[in-house]
């Protein structure tokens, strides 16, 4: 049981970064169809990541305003208010099984 928490808390952590980066890479899609109309491929090169990196931004502190609003979210995907993991349960240990209550 404790592995399933810890993948479920993995996958909290990784979820801020993949967050941020499928903004941008949605927003680089929608540059480049900008992008498709102009004549010279550097300004569209420059329009498509402007586009990327304006929409991957706003995505991150979208996400990162909606963590601080919610405890609960915070608590279940295991991350702090600015989305860096909370590592404070993964490191205590696990009760060991006491010896005197065992009936062998």
């Amino acid at each position: 049981m404790r592995w399933i928490r810890l993948l479920f808390r993995i996958f909290g952590w990784l979820l801020t970064p993949f967050l941020a980066w499928a903004a941008s890479f949605f927003g680089a899609v929608g540059g480049a169809l900008i992008a498709i109309r102009m004549e010279d491929p550097v300004e569209g090169l420059a329009v498509t990541a402007l586009c990327g990196a304006l929409t991957g931004f706003a995505g991150l502190i979208g996400w990162l305003s909606y963590l601080r609003r919610s405890p609960e979210v915070r608590e279940v995907l295991a991350v702090t208010e600015d989305g860096t993991p909370d590592t404070t349960e993964v490191l205590i240990p696990e009760p060991a099984p006491d010896a005197a209550s065992d009936p062998r």
